[in-house]
């Protein structure tokens, strides 16, 4: 399983979102590998799970990317981020 967290320039949104990914991931556990990167490189990156805020989200499905497209309203919200990332686990067939 992998999990790719996008943002506009892959660096401190993306970062933040992929630490608190990982602490999700711990709690339901599931192992996955998490990384991040920026809009441009999404489309050439394989991936079971993209993540992001919305307007990346949109972006995403503009590019049309190979992978499940996970979209936030607020990306600091974790609660909402668990039932989101499970949800796409679950359809996944990984959760």
């Amino acid at each position: 399983m992998k999990i790719t967290v996008v943002c506009g320039n892959g660096l401190g949104t993306s970062l933040m979102m992929e630490m608190s990914i990982k602490t999700i991931l711990k709690d339901l556990g599931i192992e996955a590998n998490v990384d991040h990167v920026d809009l441009g490189s999404a489309k050439g990156t394989k991936s079971d799970i993209f993540v992001g805020t919305a307007d990346i989200a949109e972006q995403l499905v503009a590019q049309d990317v190979n992978g499940k497209i996970v979209s936030l309203s607020n990306m600091i919200d974790k609660t909402a981020m668990k039932e989101r990332i499970s949800a796409a686990l679950i359809e996944l067939g990984a959760l």
